[in-house]
């Protein structure tokens, strides 16, 4: 057993001498466990301000979420140990609950309408559909649900698009738009794919990248010309 951790040991000082900045957070012990115990304190201040109607299974996996995290020995060995077991799958299962949880801050704290509005105010009626898009595009980075993010900023771009006199199916359209080209720089969409592929985000960024770039030009010529 020592030879093996000491073995472990090793093989995760030459993955940080020789990992990116990212990899070597994933190789560090304090960044997992201190996000796991930030978890478990949300879950204890929930019960502790009444907000919570018991143990029911939202809590239960984030409690396991918490556990696995605080004690396996850091990211890079949780991620392996979800991989070998459930390796299809494993990405959604551990991203999926981050998303929505994300989501929640955004539509709750309010940081939603804040990125929104800005737009608003800074456009006019023939900027409003860029803009528009623009803002749908942000959003998307942390509601990477597309009905998620319709429930959030749809009701705000319609109302907007009413005040200013601008085509409402073409506000909606921008806001799609700004969805679609974003989804080609976060793996959200791609989960299911790379976990059959065997392949990570990072190698095909370079590819969605171009396609968010041409999008961006069509989509943008089409909005402000048409």
């Amino acid at each position: 057993m020592d030879f093996i951790k000491k073995k472990h040991q090793i093989e995760i000082q030459k993955s940080k001498a020789q990992g990116t900045g990212a990899e070597k957070l994933d190789l560090t012990a304090w960044f997992s466990k201190g996000f796991g115990l930030l978890m478990l304190i949300a879950v204890f201040l929930n019960f502790f301000k009444g907000n919570s109607s018991g143990l029911n299974i939202n809590i239960i996996n984030m409690l396991l979420f918490a556990f696995s995290l605080i004690l396996y020995p850091n990211l890079h060995s949780f991620s392996q140990a979800i991989s070998s077991s459930i390796a299809s799958s494993s990405g959604i299962m551990i991203q999926f609950p981050l998303y929505a949880g994300i989501m929640g801050v955004m539509k709750y704290s309010g940081l939603t309408m804040v990125f929104t509005n800005f737009f608003i105010q800074i456009s006019n009626q023939d900027t409003f559909p860029l803009f528009a898009m623009l803002s749908a595009g942000i959003v998307n980075f942390f509601v990477p649900s597309g009905g998620g993010q319709w429930a959030v900023q749809g009701p705000v771009l319609v109302e907007a698009a009413q005040q200013l006199h601008v085509s409402i199916p073409k506000t909606i359209m921008a806001l799609a738009y700004g969805d679609e080209l974003t989804n080609m720089l976060q793996p959200f969409w791609a989960l299911p794919l790379l976990g059959i592929s065997k392949l990570k985000a990072k190698e095909i960024l370079p590819y969605s990248s171009i396609i968010l770039l041409i999008g961006l030009l069509i989509y943008g010529m089409a909005l402000y010309f048409y």
